[in-house]
């Protein structure tokens, strides 16, 4: 019976990689072939092997600055999410006060918010004040989603360190900010590497704000690859390039923080 299982867990497991895996590998086919081949024809491997799609998008400024400017705003995004986060979630985890779980659920509803809820709200505020088709225009909207979800997930692994750690060190002497970087904040660098990503990839993947509030400057590369139709038709070989290269900063990041997801989801905020 134990064998039966195994052999059973074994073929969904591969059953579910081969799902999961075959439309990156497509993706990755599709990058070294030509328009011509992709339309034409149906093959497994590229007939006619090109690298010409991948020199178009480092050679072509309107494709490789999308990259830049998405690095930009959710360099810019995740710093400043953490940096909210982390004396929000502190809070949260250690103090009592009138409201605080209505004021806990209030930044969880934002996170369940559609961003296009806020689109006209922020165009319209951000054409105001000047900050339409800049890197910080984008990355302090996502603010509003990121922020809420690094809070839960950062109170949750706060909330399993003892307080006792806390008053220890404030009876050695030890000054908030001194003891909050050099103690507690090792002791949820787990929690932080999780929000960390999750923040990246929110900001990454997420179109409909970046979209609408870049143009040129700060256009990044989600919206760039919305607009690949020319007069010939859509290039689907330099758009299979760059979603393989938009894949590449995502799985860097994963492989990094993948010890951090785990142990978050062993902690149950994940």
């Amino acid at each position: 019976m134990t064998d039966r299982r195994f052999k059973k867990r074994t073929i969904f497991l591969i059953a579910y990689l081969i799902f999961a895996l075959l439309p990156i590998y497509w993706m990755v086919n599709m990058s070294f072939k030509t328009n011509q081949e992709i339309l034409s024809s149906f093959s497994l491997l590229p007939q006619a092997f090109t690298w010409d799609n991948y020199k178009t998008i480092f050679t072509d400024e309107s494709w490789y600055s999308g990259y830049i400017n998405s690095l930009i705003y959710v360099a810019i995004n995740t710093t400043i999410s953490l940096t909210v986060a982390l004396p929000a979630a502190y809070a949260f985890s250690r103090y009592s006060f009138l409201g605080d779980k209505h004021v806990f659920f209030w930044l969880l509803t934002n996170r369940m918010t559609p961003p296009a809820v806020f689109l006209l709200p922020f165009f319209q505020l951000y054409t105001t004040v000047g900050l339409m088709d800049t890197h910080l225009a984008v990355a302090l909207a996502h603010l509003l989603f990121n922020v809420p979800l690094a809070v839960w997930i950062l109170e949750g692994f706060m909330s399993g360190i003892p307080r006792e750690i806390d008053e220890t060190a404030y009876i050695d002497g030890y000054s908030f900010p001194r003891f909050f970087i050099t103690i507690f904040l090792p002791l949820i660098k787990a929690g932080v590497g999780v929000a960390a990503f999750f923040c990246f990839m929110f900001s990454w993947v997420e179109l409909l704000l970046a979209r609408t509030l870049t143009s040129v400057n700060a256009k990044p590369i989600v919206a760039t690859m919305t607009r690949t139709v020319s007069a010939s038709g859509m290039d689907w070989a330099t758009l299979a390039a760059a979603g393989v290269l938009t894949i590449v900063p995502g799985a860097i990041v994963i492989w990094f923080v993948r010890h951090y997801i785990a142990k978050g989801f062993a902690m149950g905020r994940v």
